[in-house]
């Protein structure tokens, strides 16, 4: 397999990786968020939302310092985990984990916020558990917004730079995603396989929106 398909390879996998990963983590989180009245809420919603106004250069630095051999929390993951996040591909996932945990976190918020309190009170009636209502009521009634998060944190994950670069570096077939590989290219004035990179995430990317868009109007109807 060459450059250019290990690169793809590796983008999409860390993509979907991180994609799972955090929708696993935004359901009990945006669930907690909707429908928690405790005065600790709007602190929680700004750490969430931080990484869409926060530069991802600096989010990465202070990452690539929290993650570091060298640092407490690093020392500890590596000694006792023997889990080295700086520069490997597990780091790269936490990395745009928390990076673009907000845009699944998000919509599926604003999904159970928008959702009529008649409805959980009528499961609560039938005896139902919050747990049974979680999955098997709620969620299906935000699935719009499920998908939304999905797509988005998708899509989201294969465009990032700053952060993936700062905390993953630029190693082939372990964090040398196609961003980076872009602006690899690009910098050594190599445009034809720049393009090639871009072109192939442009369509890929706007393939997945347009169908996705294409279903979700189709379940409108």
């Amino acid at each position: 397999m060459d450059s250019f398909l290990i690169t793809i390879a590796l983008t999409f996998k860390v993509a979907t990786i991180t994609t799972i990963a955090l929708l696993i983590l935004a359901i009990p989180l945006g669930y907690f968020l909707a429908f928690n009245k405790s005065k600790f809420t709007p602190i929680l919603e700004a750490i969430v939302s931080m990484p869409l106004v926060l530069p991802p250069s600096v989010l990465g630095f202070y990452l690539l310092i929290t993650f570091s051999p060298q640092s407490f929390v690093g020392k500890f993951l590596l000694e006792t985990f023997n889990v080295k996040l700086v520069f490997s591909f597990e780091g790269l996932i936490v990395g745009s984990m928390i990076f673009s945990l907000p845009f699944m976190v998000n919509p599926i918020q604003a999904g159970f916020a928008a959702l009529p309190k008649s409805l959980f009170e009528a499961a609560l009636t039938l005896g139902k558990g919050r747990f049974a209502i979680l999955y098997r009521v709620l969620l299906p009634n935000i699935s719009r917004s499920l998908l939304v998060g999905i797509v988005v944190t998708f899509a989201h994950t294969i465009g990032e730079f700053g952060v993936v670069m700062m905390i993953g570096g630029n190693i082939e077939g372990v964090t040398r995603v196609a961003s980076i590989a872009i602006y690899d290219e690009v910098e050594a004035l190599n445009y034809a396989l720049a393009h090639k990179y871009a072109l192939t995430l442009f369509v890929i990317t706007f393939s997945v929106l347009l169908l996705t868009f294409y279903l979700n109007k189709r379940s409108t109807k």
